[in-house]
């Protein structure tokens, strides 16, 4: 089975960065496309950010600016660099891989961004 394991999640004031990570138990290079997405209480799951197989990357226009995704293909691992954190990004955030036929999702690492 596929485990994706989210961590580097906490609570910061605004404006401060935060990295999160993905560890994979599968090469990353297996799943057509990688990526980040947050949920709020009361809200509905959004897309933070994406990357292909290929490399090619796409984020939410709430984070475009502030947010990248990234690979470390050695370690098995997808990053989210988080800078310039507002109160509005506070919500759990989910490490996702896709396949043709099924979609991988981790257990989700906590973000608070106080003010």
């Amino acid at each position: 089975q596929v485990q994706l394991v989210e961590s580097g999640g906490g609570l910061v004031q605004p404006g401060w960065s935060l990295r999160l990570s993905c560890a994979a138990s599968r090469s990353i290079f297996s799943f057509n496309r990688m990526g980040w997405y947050r949920q709020a209480p009361g809200k509905q799951r959004e897309l933070v950010a994406t990357i292909t197989r290929e490399g090619i990357t796409d984020y939410g226009n709430s984070v475009k600016g502030r947010f990248t995704i990234s690979r470390d293909n050695a370690g098995n691992t997808v990053y989210l660099q988080m800078n310039s954190l507002k109160p509005e990004d506070t919500a759990v955030y989910y490490c996702n891989a896709v396949l043709p036929t099924i979609d991988y999702w981790g257990q989700g690492t906590q973000v608070t961004v106080s003010s």
